[in-house]
């Protein structure tokens, strides 16, 4: 029984660093480290990631299209229901109020039960804004989203919308675009990380074909849907934004949705305002957010069945839009109003005010519809009430009600989703004012620290959250892969010879010395190579005759890892393997042992991690080295 050297001669590298592919196998070797089973090191794209970049290419131009199909579609169920003709023209069901008068009530209520029959029948997931259902596709199923969503969400979407509801086409899009490729994923032989990538590409294109804003959507997929940021999923939902907003350009021109007049860069008192304002707004977003699911609270106590809560909510939508007619719809012109300053002060208190109550009882009804025009509608207003004020009372400050209402806008997305950059960007992208970006950035982080300090969930995942389901709040670099195998082995380790027998090896562990209480023993040949590893369980079980030597008891290679792979490679591999321990070679010598790798010093591993978070220590001291002086 002797302990490894690292003087130990081993024979040429059959492993070249960089390699990704497993050590050869050699016949003639029989049982060696030639053979053994070692993990592939990873890379950060391969030939898979070209196939779903072009599927996602391909992927992206369809969304353009599903979303331009979207919006003719609500177009014609507009126009319909409010105006009673054909046409696929984005019309506003507020110019026809007047002629409709009381009438306009029942038009959300037909929408309602519409959409409420479709939920029963078709499929309960159309119910929502959809961002959060395809979260919890993404987090427990796989991303296998059920294919019918593909029609039965534009479809009722378009439907709500399109009699009055308060949302706006982006989530529906969203979700649709989520759906169609999860369901291309779930025809084309993938792997489930890869559909997710599907998933994500065809939501982000849906966005990025509504608002023309394919960075802003890329973004929106890493912070809400994909849970990571790596080259093989970054890459796929890049170029599917670039198709989609591209596709998009072809079909109705480049200019920004949101198109705003210029402004120019805040001087120092104005932008500390700003940030303020984001602040106020994170308090709004928070508050946005609970009263948004208390409502929905308060419909799960009512003694009908779901299927009709919609159209309690068109009610309640049609009545607001009686008397406040601009709540009716996408409203996507009343977020250009407010950031072009072409409201008054009244206008924006009653849009904002009646706005939050449209939208926050028709989305807790459960009917189909997105989160983000709302939500913009309610934040622009009210950040462009705020800046009237202060420019009105302390004009000195320099404070542009223009820029405020776009801070306002972006700083109740940041709050009530946590999409940070997704917010800032966002605003940037629809109204192209590069002098708006650093109030944006100052103002939706306010919002974000205001929202982190005050509400652990946010409005995209409180519904899954209630479900049971664990939404990742922060993505970081995983710990294991950022440490070295040769940093967390066990280099002193106990080998047994091949040529012993299983007689003089049980005389041994009999000893009950320190060196016999491991759980596995690597097993050397006469030039000191690894041909396997013996537990204890197998040395001591019964079946095996005390004459057999060691290696006549060997029944499969090594399983082994060199000292170069990264701690996540390891645990990897020992998934894989179903083993607990892995033999570790050296970097330039594949057969050469260096030590034993176990589970528990893995976990052991985690020890630096949990004390450079938790433990605070001064180590700058300024008087180090520093003697007192001798007395004189």
């Amino acid at each position: 029984m002797t302990t490894a050297s690292d003087s130990d001669p081993g024979r040429p590298a059959v492993r070249t660093e960089g390699s990704t592919d497993a050590l050869p196998l050699a016949p003639t070797m029989g049982m060696s480290l030639d053979a053994a089973r070692m993990p592939r090191r990873s890379t950060l794209v391969d030939r898979r990631v070209l196939r779903i970049t072009a599927v996602s290419i391909v992927l992206g131009v369809l969304a353009a299209l599903i979303a331009r199909l979207l919006t003719a579609l609500i177009g014609v169920v507009t126009n319909l229901a409010f105006y009673g003709r054909w046409s696929t023209a984005f019309s506003s069901p507020a110019d026809a109020v007047p002629r409709l008068g009381w009438w306009v009530v029942l038009v959300p209520v037909v929408g309602g039960l519409i959409v409420g029959v479709m939920a029963r029948w078709g499929s309960r997931a159309i119910r929502g804004h959809g961002i959060p259902e395809a979260m919890e596709q993404v987090l427990l199923n796989e991303s296998k989203i059920p294919p019918r969503i593909t029609f039965l969400k534009p479809v009722s979407s378009a439907i709500a919308i399109g009699t009055g509801g308060p949302f706006g086409a982006e989530g529906p899009i969203i979700a649709t675009g989520g759906a169609l490729g999860s369901f291309i994923g779930q025809v084309l032989k993938v792997t489930g990380s890869e559909r997710k990538v599907l998933l994500a590409a065809g939501a982000a294109a849906g966005m990025a074909a509504v608002f023309s804003a394919p960075i802003a959507a890329v973004v929106l997929a890493v912070e809400l849907l994909l849970f990571e940021l790596r080259p093989r999923s970054l890459i796929p939902v890049a170029l599917a934004c670039v198709a989609s907003t591209g596709t998009r350009y072809l079909l109705q021109g480049s200019t920004a949705v949101f198109a705003m007049g210029a402004v120019t860069s805040p001087g120092a008192m104005a932008l500390l305002v700003y940030v303020l304002l984001g602040a106020l707004i994170g308090v709004v977003s928070v508050w946005t957010t609970r009263i948004v699911y208390g409502i929905e609270d308060l419909f799960e106590k009512l003694p009908i069945h779901w299927m009709w809560w919609p159209a309690i909510g068109g009610l309640v939508v049609g009545v607001v839009g009686y008397f406040a007619p601009l709540t009716l719809g996408v409203g996507y012109t009343n977020i250009e109003d407010i950031l072009n300053g072409r409201l008054t002060l009244t206008a924006l208190a009653f849009l904002c005010v009646m706005k939050f109550i449209s939208w926050s009882i028709a989305l807790g009804s459960g009917t189909s519809g997105g989160t983000l025009a709302p939500l913009f509608t309610i934040g622009g207003a009210l950040g462009a009430l705020v800046g009237l004020g202060i420019a009105a009372v302390a004009p000195q400050f320099g404070v542009d009600p223009r820029i405020a209402a776009l801070v306002g806008m972006a700083a109740i997305f940041a709050g009530a989703s946590r999409a940070l950059l997704t917010a800032v960007v966002f605003a940037f992208e629809t109204t192209g004012q590069p002098a708006g970006l650093l109030p944006l950035l100052g103002g939706c982080t306010a919002a974000y620290l205001v929202s982190a300090l005050m509400m652990r969930n946010t409005i995209m995942t409180e519904k899954i959250v209630r479900r049971g389901v664990r939404v990742p709040s922060e993505y970081v670099a995983d710990y294991l892969d950022q440490v070295g195998v040769g940093e967390a082995c066990t280099r002193d380790v106990v080998t047994l010879d091949s040529t012993q027998t299983l007689a003089e090896v049980r005389r041994w562990l009999a000893e009950d010395v320190a060196q016999t209480q491991h759980q596995g023993y690597p097993v050397l040949d006469e030039r000191r190579r690894v041909l396997g590893v013996l537990t204890r369980r197998s040395l001591l079980d019964p079946q095996w005759h005390y004459t057999l030597s060691l290696g006549e008891l060997l029944t499969r290679p090594p399983i082994a890892v060199s000292e170069a792979h990264s701690l996540r490679e390891a645990a990897d591999h020992m998934v894989a393997e179903s083993v607990g321990r892995l033999v570790v070679v050296g970097k330039d010598d594949p057969h050469k042992l260096v030590g034993i790798i176990t589970r528990g010093d893995i976990l052991a591993a985690h020890a630096r991690r949990l004390r450079e978070a938790r433990h605070s220590a001064r180590h700058l001291r300024f008087r180090d080295g520093l003697k007192p002086r001798p007395a004189q």
